[in-house]
């Protein structure tokens, strides 16, 4: 059994034992916020990463590469944990590896995966869970997924055969939370609100397809916390993370240029090429309908995003 996983306290008792959450990754944007609440919460956190970042303080640290199964392997020793968090899970290599080396460790692995696993389920409808069944995707452990440039430009399809690794038999504790578009926070390193200020101050105009699909987004501190939710839950499987509501180019646009004197929008339809980050050729729009019947309240996109557009650009008016 997993430290810290003994039966819960009687009610009124005020010992309460703190859970053992090992986070592989996640040094950055929303993962740090994860691992705040975390320890906030009392549990008792280790952080394992390449040692390229220390972890924050109140967090043990463990350096490993998790590309190199033996030094995974290493660092961890005898450790168990209530719950490991995988946050940089890219390749289905990479998910063997993990499920070999916790396996009997852990009573729950939860994988931060992506809205980009539905690539190929082109709806103009919501997608649900079941839209995607990772048991039914072909895992090739022969690309190569060692390769940075490949690892990049098949992001999406990383992420369905990690999935799909997880998913086999036999059975592994396993949650994969599919991951909206993230915004928000002075932190967000994808520059992609940035780009939208960037042409829209200087009368550029924005770049997107001749049929602009609108997507789901999360909020920066929302997924965090939906995180944190996961860890303490029990279902397996995958789960859509997402705010209620989908936001287009225009919603986007709208709301970066409200904080921009005089800013004017102006869009160029591409048929080919380039195309503005955001800005969507296919449908990205998840449906949540599962984590909020596990009991999870999401926000609402449209209510968030002026907040999440402030954070980005900075309390001034320019980037």
């Amino acid at each position: 059994m997993a430290k810290g996983c003994e039966e819960m306290p009687e009610e009124g008792d005020a010992t309460v034992t703190a859970r053992e959450i090992l986070v592989i990754g996640g040094n950055r944007y929303f993962g740090k916020r994860l691992i705040d609440r975390l320890l906030a919460a009392g549990d008792r956190v280790t952080v394992l990463n390449r040692g390229s970042a220390p972890p924050p303080p109140g967090a043990e640290h463990l350096v490993a590469d998790r590309d190199d199964e033996a030094a995974l392997r290493a660092a961890l020793g005898s450790r168990t944990f209530d719950a490991v968090v995988d946050q940089v899970c890219y390749t289905p290599r990479q998910a063997a590896a993990a499920r070999r080396v916790l396996t009997g460790r852990t009573r729950r692995y939860v994988m931060t995966s992506t809205v980009e696993v539905y690539e190929y389920e082109d709806t103009l409808g919501l997608v649900r869970e079941s839209d995607l069944d990772p048991r039914t995707v072909l895992v090739d452990h022969e690309l190569p997924w060692e390769d940075p440039e490949f690892r990049e430009s098949a992001y999406g399809e990383g992420k369905r055969q990690a999935e799909a690794v997880l998913a086999a038999g036999p059975a592994f504790p396993y949650t994969a939370v599919r991951v909206a578009h993230v915004l928000g926070g002075a932190d967000d390193f994808t520059g992609r609100l940035a780009h939208y200020a960037d042409r829209i101050r200087a009368g550029e105009p924005i770049a997107v397809p001749a049929e602009n699909r609108p997507a789901t987004y999360i909020h920066v501190e929302e997924i965090a916390d939906f995180l944190q939710w996961t860890i303490g839950q029990d279902f397996t499987g995958p789960v859509n993370a997402a705010s209620h509501g989908t936001l287009g180019t225009a919603d986007l646009c709208a709301a970066v240029a409200a904080r921009i004197p005089g800013g004017e929008v102006r869009y160029q339809e591409v048929e080919v090429g380039e195309i503005s980050p955001l800005s969507f050729r296919r449908a990205y729009g998840m449906d949540n309908s599962r984590a909020t019947e596990l009991g999870y309240r999401f926000g609402n996109a449209r209510q968030w995003l002026p907040r999440a557009v402030a954070e980005t650009l900075g309390s001034g008016r320019s980037t």
